[in-house]
Parts: structure tokens; sequence; C-alpha cells
């Protein structure tokens, strides 16, 4: 199984949401993608745009499921289950969120933190890895975002 790469730069927020929505024309379910970055790189806003691309949500109405552990949106295409890992420790409490029951031939789910999980690591299909370069300006971050997938 080979891995591709790419990478992309992103300069505000409103950029991370519209990369999302492009991104979303790449992916059909069923799939597992998990986001990878620390706290603040931009994870829920890629969604945003994802959600958007898969008309499933607006990017006003994604929110993140840190809380909650895992949201649900439902698109035409397919039904789209953003899930935070971040404040789940043992595999016995990942088990209890039921991951393997959401994942039909119409879903995909969209992973915060599952580089926690080596199960999760070795399931997924797409890691899409977000970093803040750069110093924060009048409100505006440049992030890199890398999409590999295999």
């Amino acid at each position: 199984m080979t891995n591709e790469t790419t990478e992309t730069i992103t300069h505000s927020a409103e950029e991370t949401i519209a990369f999302g929505r492009r991104l979303a024309a790449e992916l059909s379910p069923p799939l597992i993608v998990l986001l990878r970055g620390d706290l603040g790189a931009g994870k829920t806003t890629l969604v945003k745009g994802i959600a958007e691309g898969f008309e499933a949500a607006r990017a006003e109405d994604v929110t993140s499921p840190t809380f909650t552990l895992i949201h649900e949106y439902r698109g035409p295409r397919a039904t789209l289950y953003h899930i935070d890992l971040y404040r789940i420790d043992t595999q016995r409490d990942l088990e209890t969120l039921g991951l393997d029951d959401l994942l039909a031939p119409n879903c995909i789910l969209l992973i915060e933190w599952g580089e926690k999980f080596p199960r999760l690591e070795r399931d997924r299909n797409v890691e899409i890895t977000l970093a803040q370069i750069g110093k924060e300006r009048a409100g505006e971050t440049e992030r890199r975002i890398q999409v590999t997938t295999r």
C-alpha cells in the first residue's frame, strides 16, 4: 500500500474552510479520517468546510465535539460523524463509543485525536495533519495542512 501526501498552506479560517469544501469532493464513504494537530490548529475549522462540501451542515453549525464526543451531520451523499477523542484515555472508553457501529457504507468518520489509539491509526484511510505556522497577526494564522491517503 502506498501513501500519497499533498500539502496546502491556508492563511485564514476562511481559507481553511474553503480547502475543506474542496477536499470533500475527493472523499467518499465509507471512510475513516484522522485529524491530527495541536489544540487550536484548525481541525474543527477544516471539518466546517468538509461538512459544507457534503451539504451536511453550514459552517456556522459545526462545533467542536470536545464535550459531547460525537456530532452527526447528515447530507445527501454521506453522513459525517465528527468525533473528538481528546477526553478519551483508555481502549475501554473508546469501545463504549461504538465507533464500529457508525462506519456504514454511507458514513465518514472525522476523528480528532485518533492517533492516541493504535487501532484507529491502522484502520484510517486518510490522515490530515494541521499545524500553525508563523505568528498570529491581526487574527490570521497560516496553517500547513498535509493530507495523506492510503
